[in-house]
């Protein structure tokens, strides 16, 4: 029962990052079209767990998988 209660908990977690990361991909993508700068794309806030810069955009994963944000 409580393995069962783990899974559940864990594709709930998974599917609500992904409804998070499309959402901030559709304001990254129309900023983008619209030729606005992008400065940041992170899932998730606070510090970093993982980040990149690419092309003038720093892409990070935040330690708090709460959210996520474009700046």
């Amino acid at each position: 029962m409580i393995i069962h209660g783990i899974y559940v908990t864990v594709i709930v977690l998974l599917l609500f990052g992904v409804s998070i990361f499309a959402h901030e991909l559709g304001h990254f993508i129309i900023a983008r079209l619209f030729g606005m700068v992008v400065e940041v794309f992170s899932l998730g806030f606070g510090p970093s767990i993982w980040k990149k810069k690419y092309r003038g955009t720093l892409y990070k994963i935040g330690i708090f998988p709460i959210g996520g944000y474009v700046a």
